[in-house]
């Protein structure tokens, strides 16, 4: 029955709409031109770094000067190319098809981030926001991660009680001026957290002060410690 249903619905690339071997894939072409994170990484965010894999908890520019309150994070992509691209049809697109196989990138990028227990939490939208958008593409990644790391998943652990300026165009001091106290635990579900380790799941991350805001949200109510993992990561041009 699958094989018939190849041959009269053949598997698509992501991207361009190319035939690819499997379901929720990228042709080569595509595959080429997104730009995988691998290799030695910031162990604050992901970003990628020159030098040797074997390399254990070195830091980017960025990460060596802007206090960090979650303890590691990870990408799966720099933000750029087909990435920017497939960032952009999920978020803005309704291209809900990419959450599939966006959650198994995030699951090979943060694999080295899982621990038992860990309770995994998506960067909230203001309701104001959500109705908008009608769906929070980071709530979305998060739930689909968590479903196949075996991890449990609170969508509404955070909420976003004040609406913030859109950071698209700020500098890094406007945006964490910007992002300031704008993240608080939901005061139902914030006892979930208590004592055990969050982790954070946004699309994109570019300076880093909304999932600071979401990160001091979650140790200010007594999380043992918070990891972030991101879809992309806007990194500067080398």
């Amino acid at each position: 029955m699958q094989s018939a249903l190849q041959l009269i619905y053949p598997s698509r690339c992501l991207t361009c709409d190319a035939l690819v071997a499997s379901d929720f894939g990228l042709c080569g072409t595509c595959w080429r031109d997104t730009p995988f994170i691998s290799g030695l990484a910031c162990d604050k965010c992901g970003v990628p770094l020159h030098g040797s894999e074997a390399e254990a908890g070195v830091l980017c520019d960025d990460c060596m000067t802007i206090a960090r309150p979650w303890s590691r994070g990870r990408a799966a992509m720099l933000y750029k190319d087909n990435a920017r691209h497939l960032v952009l049809a999920l978020k803005h697109g309704d291209r809900l098809d990419l959450v599939r196989p966006a959650a198994g990138w995030l699951a090979k990028a943060g694999a080295d981030l899982f621990q038992p227990n860990m309770l995994v939490a998506p960067i909230p939208l203001h309701w104001m926001r959500l109705l908008k958008r009608r769906y929070n593409q980071s709530a979305l990644l998060g739930g689909a991660l968590a479903k196949q790391a075996g991890l449990s998943f609170c969508p509404d652990l955070l909420v976003r009680p004040r609406r913030t300026k859109t950071q698209d165009g700020m500098g890094r001091d406007a945006r964490f001026q910007n992002m300031a106290g704008a993240i608080q635990a939901h005061p139902k579900r914030k006892h979930r957290m208590a004592g055990r380790p969050v982790l954070l799941i946004d699309d994109v991350m570019t300076s880093g002060a909304t999932l600071a805001a979401a990160a001091e949200a979650c140790l200010a109510s007594h999380a043992s410690e918070v990891c972030i993992l991101t879809l992309a990561r806007v990194a500067k041009d080398d």
